[in-house]
């Protein structure tokens, strides 16, 4: 029984063993072929996972931090502020807060102080106390101006006979002294380094100055006075004023800076001189659309004055181009 069986049992053995092996190629047939399947179906997946991966480790483009217009600027004056009075920002600045003799940018001081205590078209008198400043400017005691008048002669001719006219005139509406008018002009707007002793900012002796004042505070003071008469301001711009007084006598006199054609798009200058204060000048620019700065220089030379403020527009306008997109 057992020698029968056993060729039996030997031979389903067999047949089994072979099933087997079938079953397991059919698996591993099975196996391959779910993971050729998967494989195919993950290759977007890992290509983009490499592309993200590639994008990530890639270097961050970005534009490159403008240069320092500034950097090689040399200036003969003692103070200097480049002052964007769009956005209030320092772009350029040389001892901006020190305190010095402002000469003739006083009167920018003395019209601001006007403009703001009197009406466009206030009468102001000439006197005696104001034909004996220093300086003719053809201005005669007894004749009388509107202020928006007198106010651009004093500022384009750096009229001291007429400056002196305003302060009074501004200063008795309210019967103060010119000192206080002033004072109460520089606190309203702001100028923390500035006061005055006269509405001309002539030296009242060898050792004292007029009016005394930093470069930043000028800066602010000449945006204000902008935005305050613009139309005085814009005068400051034109080679030549010509005034009429109230009896129709006409004076003529040529701008103190005649180099304000220079500069492009100009919206206010003024200049100032004196032995204490050495060469001065403000300008105001358009550096754009709107966007007014303020380049201003203390303690300069006559001539040094506006060299060194041409030096910083052509600066300012490198600043910009290098901005620009």
């Amino acid at each position: 029984m057992k020698a029968a069986e056993h060729p039996d049992l030997t031979t389903l053995i067999a047949r089994l063993e072979r099933r087997r092996r079938r079953r397991q190629g059919a698996t591993t047939l099975m196996a391959a072929v779910g993971l050729i399947g998967f494989g195919v179906m993950m290759v977007p997946v890992l290509g983009n996972h490499h592309s993200f991966s590639v994008a990530l480790s890639s270097p961050a483009t970005s534009t490159p931090a403008a240069g320092n217009a500034y950097a090689h600027v040399a200036l003969i004056g003692h103070a200097a502020v480049v002052y964007d009075l769009s956005t209030g920002q320092m772009l350029y600045e040389k001892n901006a807060d020190t305190q010095l003799p402002l000469a003739s940018l006083t009167k920018l001081l003395t019209t601001y102080a006007a403009v703001t205590n009197l009406t466009p078209d206030a009468p102001v008198v000439i006197t005696d106390t104001a034909v004996a400043q220093e300086g003719d400017s053809g201005l005669a005691v007894g004749q009388t101006f509107a202020l928006k008048d007198i106010a651009r002669f004093a500022l384009v001719a750096s009229s001291n006979d007429a400056a002196e006219a305003i302060a009074e005139a501004a200063a008795s509406r309210h019967a103060v002294t010119n000192q206080s008018l002033l004072a109460s002009a520089a606190s309203a707007a702001g100028l923390t380094q500035t006061y005055a002793l006269n509405g001309t900012g002539l030296d009242v002796s060898a050792k004292v100055a007029g009016g005394y004042g930093s470069a930043h505070d000028i800066a602010l003071l000449a945006g204000a006075l902008l935005k305050q008469a613009p139309t005085i301001a814009h005068a400051t711009i034109e080679s030549a004023i010509a005034v009429r007084d109230y009896t129709g006598t006409v004076h003529t006199l040529p701008n103190t800076n005649q180099d304000i054609a220079r500069v492009p798009n100009p919206l206010l200058s003024k200049t100032g001189f004196t032995d204490l204060a050495g060469g001065n000048l403000v300008v105001v620019f358009d550096a754009g659309i709107d966007h007014p700065v303020a380049v201003v220089v203390l303690g300069s030379t006559r001539d040094g004055r506006f060299t060194d403020v041409e030096t910083l527009v052509s600066s300012t306008l490198d600043h910009f181009a290098q901005l620009a997109p």
